[in-house]
């Protein structure tokens, strides 16, 4: 099985190239059957069976999240977005956007609402599949360590007091309606402005989704023995005045002082397990004595969890000088 969870989701990862690419003859079945030597009823099954919807479905609501997008960030017209997406008129895209996000294209331009893009799947998620990724760590990157200032910001989020890890989060959060993990990852793919946002998918930090814990009072205790609650969300500037959907929670973030723990790629599939080992015990080592400072655990301060094996995986820890 999890040979096709891989295979689908390299489909997946072939739509998002070929819609950016605007390779319209491309994304056809007829095209993905040659390009992975299936039929094309064979993937047509495989892909509705993983993914919970019909191929057409998925690629006419990945192409309308792409143009939300374009309708948000441009002031190109929605006509020829309409038309760059394979709509055949304006009445069309309208009322299929209509349909997705419960709001007109021209509406959502004059005022872009968080909206739940339930279109990307990540059908072969380590985390999620618990499978890790447990082989031995071949990428060569060290643990780097160094310290940051960061300036002031928001950070729009869910919370949950009870959740150790991330698949554990998404199964607990699953249980609260509207918290699910698509659901969330939707709404936070649909706001503009995200701090670390590096044009990404949902679901991981080149998107500026990332995980984070928050010295609170009421949360699980952790290794190190105090009490933290585990977030998701993003980061966004000071000034970010848009509308908070209504299960997530805004808090400001004054500027503060935090020690980095940062290792290079990696391959996720086979190494996240030991990634992950190399920084815990890196970690774990570190003498924050010698080094003038210890962990700020204040209630409110963030532990922010970037986690991205094309680039890093690292961890920022809030410290304070002594």
């Amino acid at each position: 099985m999890n040979a096709w969870y891989r295979q689908v989701q390299k489909i997946v990862d072939e739509i998002d190239i070929c819609i950016k690419a605007q390779r319209d003859e491309a994304l056809t079945l007829n095209y993905l059957a040659h390009r992975f030597g299936y039929s094309e009823s064979y993937i047509s099954r495989k892909f509705r069976a993983i993914s919970g919807m019909k191929f057409r479905d998925y690629l006419r609501y990945r192409r309308l999240a792409f143009a939300l997008k374009q309708i948000r960030d441009t002031d190109d017209g929605i006509l020829d977005i309409a038309l760059n997406y394979g709509f055949s008129s304006h009445e069309a895209f309208t009322r299929a956007f209509k349909e997705a996000y419960g709001i007109t294209p021209s509406e959502y331009r004059q005022h872009p609402i968080p909206v739940a893009l339930r279109t990307i799947i990540k059908p072969f998620d380590c985390y999620l599949l618990e499978i890790g990724g447990t082989g031995m760590a071949k990428s060569t990157s060290d643990v780097k360590t160094y310290f940051v200032t960061i300036p002031a910001h928001k950070f729009l989020h869910i919370k949950n007091y009870e959740s150790i890890g991330y698949w554990d989060f998404w199964q607990k959060q699953s249980l609260i309606p509207g918290q699910d993990c698509e659901t969330v990852c939707g709404l936070l793919d649909s706001i503009k402005g995200k701090l670390d946002d590096m044009g990404g998918s949902e679901a991981n930090s080149s998107s500026g989704q990332i995980m984070a814990y928050i010295n609170d009072p009421i949360g699980r205790i952790c290794s190190w023995g105090i009490p933290l609650a585990e977030c998701y969300g993003v980061r966004l500037p000071l000034d970010y005045a848009g509308d908070v959907p209504a299960q997530m929670l805004m808090i400001d973030v004054p500027e503060g002082e935090y020690i980095v723990f940062e290792h290079g790629p990696f391959d996720y599939a086979t190494e996240n397990c030991a990634v992950e080992a190399k920084i815990e015990a890196a970690m774990l080592a570190f003498d924050y004595a010698a080094a003038g400072c210890q962990l700020d655990l204040t209630p409110g301060r963030i532990f922010y969890f970037y986690h991205d094996c094309t680039r890093f995986w690292k961890y920022i820890r809030p410290v304070r000088r002594v």
